[in-house]
């Protein structure tokens, strides 16, 4: 499976699946970048599999989410493959891409920009959205009509928003902890500066309140946990996620959890509900 188009970097049986990390060229991106791939036992049938697409948060890369959220055994028992893209380009042309924790280097947010120097590169919408899904499921046995995605703070933003764009690509979606409104938070501020010019218009593009105040629903129920003890509460700002839920008559089951943090702990916790959910939705 796969050609001379990847680079594996890294090769493991897991679970009686496979692990690639995957280096390759992205048009979006305008570099190279690194992707994880697991695919379960079922794939050596070379049987199409549902997949699931798996963003992580803020400084994280492509390994986090996949080797921190303990996954990959609930994947291979629901016979899901995994799809684990960087969060951002990396080593690219600009000065100063990994200065800040928020922007550059690990901070693509999964938006588009539009400013220079970062329009160039920082592509991830489209990158995600379109450029990756293609190149994988012509090298890989993966099913495009079972196609989920769920993330992880900034990778729950990102999961939420392709999700609320283009249902019909992913057809299911799940978040831990996502940065609900980033147009209205500190973060959210800083990506207007950089990838956006100034331009905060542009976020109702990306932000999932936004999305929702435009009647972008998604026919499937969405599933969103959130600890209470979150110290990143005020910059995700779940409770305006949750009023733009209501208000826009999304089905969704948003669920806070006493005592839990923000860290891949909490993920870990409720890691094995979002891969029922997902089966669910597709039928698995």
């Amino acid at each position: 499976m796969g050609d001379s188009f990847f680079e594996v970097r890294e090769f493991h049986p897991c679970c009686d699946g496979e692990l690639r990390f995957l280096r390759f060229p992205s048009v979006s991106l305008a570099s190279k970048t690194t992707v994880g791939l697991y695919l379960p036992p079922n794939a050596r049938k070379k049987e199409k599999c549902p997949v699931i697409y798996c963003l992580s948060g803020l400084t994280s890369t492509y390994e986090n989410f996949i080797v921190k959220a303990n996954v990959i055994r609930f994947a291979a028992q629901w016979g899901f493959a995994l799809v684990a893209p960087d969060t951002s380009p990396r080593q690219t042309a600009i000065s100063d891409e990994d200065r800040d924790q928020d922007i550059g280097a690990g901070a693509g947010f999964y938006v588009d920009a539009t400013a220079a120097p970062w329009a160039k590169y920082y592509r991830m919408a489209h990158f995600i959205g379109q450029e990756l899904p293609t190149l994988l499921e012509e090298h890989f046995p993966l099913d495009p009509e079972k196609c989920g995605v769920m993330g992880h703070s900034m990778g729950g933003m990102g999961a939420l928003s392709l999700a609320l764009r283009n249902p019909c690509k992913w057809k299911s979606v799940s978040a831990f902890a996502p940065i609900g409104n980033p147009a209205s938070g500190e973060w959210g501020r800083k990506v207007t500066e950089f990838y956006f010019g100034g331009d905060s218009s542009q976020w109702e593009h990306y932000d999932p309140c936004l999305l929702l105040g435009q009647g972008r629903r998604h026919p499937a129920t969405i599933l969103i946990d959130q600890g209470l003890k979150d110290e990143y509460w005020d910059r995700l700002r779940p409770e305006a996620l949750a009023a733009a839920i209501e208000q826009a008559a999304q089905p969704a089951q948003l669920r806070l959890h006493e005592s839990y943090d923000h860290s891949y702990w909490f993920v870990q916790s409720f890691i094995e509900d979002h891969i029922a959910h997902h089966a669910a939705i597709l039928g698995c």
